[in-house]
Formats: structure tokens, sequence, C-alpha cells
């Protein structure tokens, strides 16, 4: 039975820790979001609570559908079709939650899409789905007492990166499968008894690994650096070369009430970050300040993740903890021409 009661006390937890840092009101060049509406809705009690975002190149949202292990794509129109049902596991053990559930998301050129499946059992990791249609196969495991939560591809370097939200780690796991390397840790990673989850969202983004942590309210970012000289990275993706370490942790903001997932609106460092459980997106400056763009009165319910595809931006709501009618959805809105 999924467990969602147990998701909605853990992430209430949020609210109670950090208070919502107060930016200018308008800052010139910021990007505007208006129109927002809800693209499709999903079913609550059947687990189909919206956690993560990756985007086809026609403007289709493919979703993963937490407690229902699916993954599911929403066209340009709202309709919506299952892809895929990640394998029932017999007795999970999921850290927190208890239930088996799927969470990040990515996406290749090719169509192949990447999902993170925690169970807490062997069968926690990272699960390939292949455009065909075949069954979903996993291609590496990660620590059953992890919760391996956002993910991120590098084509280029094949290799995928995901932020473990129990365990304070970005792994780094070979895209053809294989051992994963612990690639950074550190107490800016990790959770806090209060609330037990720490790095969450993840993205690739100018020469680094962006992480959100939940916990702490804060968005991070880890530069790549190189062992050899050979690879440099600085473009809007990681540059190619196999042997980069992880380098300082930097705080880029702080005060995100139960940050979850986050998107770029473009190729400064401006995001759009969606704050769990005050029910807001954020639109987070280069300079850490940070203002509301969408509230609940939008139809945001508890939202997770975060995508912008040319003048769209898709916000998941997982609706984990709204009362007396949750409604899980995936919201569309429009997005000005980015200034930075």
């Amino acid at each position: 039975m999924v467990r969602i009661p147990r998701l909605a006390a853990a992430v209430a937890a949020a609210s109670a820790l950090t208070v919502l840092a107060a930016g200018p009101a308008v800052c010139a060049g910021d990007p505007t979001v208006t129109d927002p509406h809800v693209l499709a809705h999903f079913d609550f009690a059947a687990g189909q609570t919206p956690e993560n975002i990756a985007l086809e190149p026609d403007g289709s949202a493919d979703l993963t559908l937490a407690f229902a292990r699916q993954v599911a794509r929403v066209d340009r129109h709202g309709g919506t079709r299952i892809l895929a049902t990640l394998p029932a596991v017999a007795n999970p053990q999921t850290p927190v939650l208890g239930a088996a559930i799927v969470t990040g998301l990515a996406r290749a050129e090719d169509g192949t899409l990447y999902v993170n499946y925690v169970t807490g059992t062997p069968e926690t990791g990272v699960w390939r789905i292949a455009p065909d249609g075949s069954a979903p196969e996993q291609i590496a495991q990660l620590p059953a007492d992890g919760l391996p939560n956002g993910l991120a591809l590098d084509e280029d370097c094949g290799t995928l990166y995901t932020a473990d939200s129990a365990l304070g780690t970005v792994w780094r796991v070979p895209v053809d499968g294989g051992e994963p390397t612990a690639w950074a840790t550190g107490a800016a990673l990790e959770p806090t008894p209060q609330l037990p989850f720490g790095a969450n969202g993840l993205k690739l983004h100018d020469g680094a690994v962006w992480v959100s942590n939940t916990a702490h309210g804060t968005l991070l970012r880890i530069p790549f650096e190189h062992e050899h000289e050979h690879g440099h990275g600085h473009g809007q993706e990681p540059g190619h070369g196999h042997d980069r370490t992880a380098g300082p942790v930097e705080t880029r903001a702080t005060g995100l009430t139960a940050i979850d997932d986050f998107a770029f609106t473009g190729h400064g460092d401006t995001v759009l970050a969606a704050l769990n459980t005050v029910h807001e997106l954020a639109l987070v400056r280069a300079d850490g300040s940070h203002k509301t763009v969408l509230t609940a009165k939008d139809g945001l319910e508890n939202p997770t993740s975060v995508a912008v595809h040319a003048k769209n931006v898709y916000v998941n709501s997982a609706a984990f903890y709204v009362q007396p009618n949750p409604d899980p959805n995936l919201l569309l809105a429009r997005i000005s021409k980015n200034k930075d």
C-alpha cells in the first residue's frame, strides 16, 4: 500500500525550517512567467504523483509518477499515455517513505530515458527505458539505504549524475552501466534530523553540477575540476573528458523554503525553483535573490520539478499533503524572452 501520508509528514516539516528570503519586488531583466493553466491531471489514489520532468523535442513532457512507479508522456494538448511501469518489489524498504518510487528522469538525444528507482532493495538504482517500448532495464545499482532523486545526463561523457537525498551524495554513474562513484559529498549536501531530504534536484549547467538541498533551503553549485588539462567544460554543458573531479561546493542561494527540483531559464544562472511545502514557483536570480512568480492560486499543489522549453514553463505538482481533494497535475505557463 502506498504510504503517501508518511511523505506528507516528512515534507511538511520543511516549512518550519527556512524563511523565504525577501528579494526586490521587481528587477530589470527578470523573465516574466504568465498565463499559467493546468495541462493534465493525475490520479492521486493510484499513486500518480508527478515527481520529475524530461522534455521531448516537440514540447511533450515525460514525467515520473512517483508512487505509481510509472513514466508517462503528456503531449502539448494534455493527452497522457504510460510509457513504462517499473517492476513491483515484494518488500520495499525505501528510506523515509517505505514504498517503492520513481524519482529523477533524464532523456538522451535518441529518446532513451533514464530513471531513478528507489526501493530500499537491490533494485534501487538507475534504470533505462529504451524508445522501442521494451521492458525497463536496471543499468546501475545504488545503495539500498539511499534515496537517489534528481538525475541529469552528460551525454558527451557518457555519464549520469544523481543527487542522493538520504545519503547527501552526488553519484556519478556510467551511462552504459557499471559501478557508481561517489562524486561529491559533504555537509552542504546532507539532510538534517528535522527533515530527511538533503540533496534533491540536480542539473548540469555551465561547467558545473547544480544541486538543491531541501532540508537547508539552498541552491548549490559544484564546479568541474580536471585531473589533467585536456578537458575544459566551460560551456553550457560540461566539456569532454572523463577525469573531472568535483570542486568546492558553492552556495548560490539560501532561504528557498523546501526547494525541490529547478530549471534554468536560459544561458545565464537565473533559475526557476519548485518550493514544495509553500506551493510556490520562485525565480532565483544569479545573485541569490529571489521572488515568487506562481502560487497555489495558479494551481500549484506541492510542486516538485520544473522544465523550460522555448517560451514554455512546465511545473509538476504532486499534491502530497493537500486535502481533502488533492490534484496532482502538470501546469504550463509562458515565460518571456530571457534577458540573461
